[in-house]
């Protein structure tokens, strides 16, 4: 009896190993974010890490530095195409071929970090955030991968105190918000993070926005501008994405599938936890060592954008049903989510 039951367990144990070592799978996954600079490109590299120990190693990730492998513009046409087979990049990038993808990335005065997740997960977002490459005609699927909390307004070679200011500024700008900067007469231009520097040092811009402050000073932004902006009006949170291409996603077991799906779900967590956690140190270096004077617009320049900004979201939903779809929908999670925010959250004194 003792043989048969060690025989029937041994077999049982057998029986299930090719689960475990489920067909293996390989992603190449180049990123459009170094993955030096911290929360918005150390995630990925976590998460390849995480999948491969949740898979007892059948499930890997490879990732290629930006340029690497494709230009980080490129990734979205590599992934749908099957060039490559993965990528991680933010859908703010594809303005120019989806209207709505910025709503999926970041949106002007929109919702923090919390509440962003919140409609993505539990709300109508992420079946929103597939239909919209689905009906593009992009062979991809999405996973939202990693999220961080507000990014600074920018930074800029002098004081900003007026409209008359922002005219005929030169700046890299992203997503909806550089649309709020065109309205007000600013030349806008986007520029991936590697390009920024350079063009600041060489004056082919005036000023720049990118990321929070402990991902701007790893790219040295306060050598060459020194007045820094306050509130990211334009990116209250930012979502990046892993898009992997879908008959790879296809074929995957369900068990990779899975694995992915809530590997990167955790990292959406981890990276808003790191990106909270770092920028107070940002800030009192800016300051404190590379003479940083740090600015908070005025009721009047916020009021500004904000009109400008609905200004721009109801031209683009005008110009695009699906912008629309997805905007009304997003509005109304947001009135919504309102009640609860107004009576639970505390004043901000």
């Amino acid at each position: 009896m003792t043989k048969l039951l060690t025989s029937l367990l041994l077999a049982a144990g057998l029986a299930a190993q090719p689960a475990l070592a489920a067909d293996k799978l390989l992603l190449k996954v180049p990123v459009a974010f170094s993955t030096e600079l911290p929360s918005l490109g150390t995630p990925i590299p976590r998460v390849a890490e995480e999948v491969e120990v949740m898979s007892a190693g059948t499930l890997r990730m490879k990732v290629y530095e930006p340029g690497k492998l494709v230009p980080p513009f490129e990734i979205l046409d590599a992934v749908s195409s099957g060039k490559i087979n993965a990528g991680y990049t933010t859908a703010g990038y594809w303005a120019g071929k989806i209207p709505a993808a910025p709503l999926f990335s970041a949106i002007p005065f929109g919702p923090e970090a919390g509440e962003y997740m919140a409609w993505i997960y539990y709300g109508n977002g992420l079946d929103l955030y597939q239909r919209m490459y689905d009906e593009a005609g992009y062979n991809v699927k999405v996973l939202p991968c990693a999220v961080i909390a507000p990014e600074t307004s920018g930074w800029f070679s002098k004081e900003i105190n007026s409209a008359d200011d922002l005219k005929g500024l030169k700046m890299r700008f992203f997503g909806l918000g550089g649309k709020v900067m065109e309205k007000l007469g600013v030349a806008t231009s986007l520029l991936p993070g590697g390009e920024i520097f350079p063009a600041l040092e060489k004056g082919a811009i005036d000023a720049t926005e990118f990321s929070m402050p402990a991902i701007d000073q790893r790219l040295g932004f306060h050598k060459v501008a020194k007045y820094n902006y306050f509130p990211g009006w334009h990116q209250q949170a930012t979502v990046f994405e892993l898009l992997i291409n879908k008959d790879v996603w296809n074929a995957a077991s369900e068990q990779h599938q899975h694995i992915l799906a809530e590997a990167c779900k955790a990292s959406m967590a981890d990276s808003f936890a790191e990106g909270e956690a770092l920028q107070f140190d940002a800030l009192k270096r800016n300051v404190e060592e590379n003479g940083v004077e740090i600015r908070k617009w005025s009721p009047e320049m916020l009021q500004l954008f904000r009109d400008t900004w609905e200004e721009v979201a109801a031209e683009e939903s005008a110009n695009n049903a699906y912008f629309a779809e997805v905007y009304a929908d997003l509005t109304a999670f947001r009135t919504n989510y309102d009640l609860w925010e107004q009576n639970a959250f505390l004043p901000r004194f």
